[in-house]
């Protein structure tokens, strides 16, 4: 199962990529430690303060505009940045094998309720 989903920012694609690939802007958004190579085949930790840590590797890096992450076994995720009049529209694609497994699941126990 993909969850996708759109946002649209008020500054240029440029600063959008930053946000998403710049360790310290990680940091204040997304996880309390980041380390972060950006580039295609690059490797990332984020660690969060309760002690969670993910892994993802960089599949593609096409700055500014595409980067997919690949979670370990936790799925993919993928960011398309996309200039518009009113600044960035950033496309967020997800897949969680784990979790759309459970949805899967959810919904065909439902069907038969």
């Amino acid at each position: 199962m993909e969850i996708t989903r759109e946002i649209e920012f008020p500054v240029p694609p440029d600063e959008v990529w930053e946000a998403l690939t710049d360790p310290d802007q990680l940091e204040e958004w997304f996880a309390n430690d980041v380390e972060f190579d950006p580039r295609e085949g690059g490797a990332g930790v984020f660690r969060w303060d309760d002690g969670d840590e993910k892994h993802a590797r960089v599949t593609v890096a096409e700055p500014p505009e595409r980067l997919v992450l690949d979670w370990d076994e936790d799925g993919e995720v993928e960011f398309t940045l996309e200039e518009i009049d009113e600044g960035t529209r950033l496309r967020v694609r997800e897949s969680t094998p784990e979790f759309s497994t459970a949805l899967e699941l959810r919904a065909l126990a439902m069907s038969y309720a």
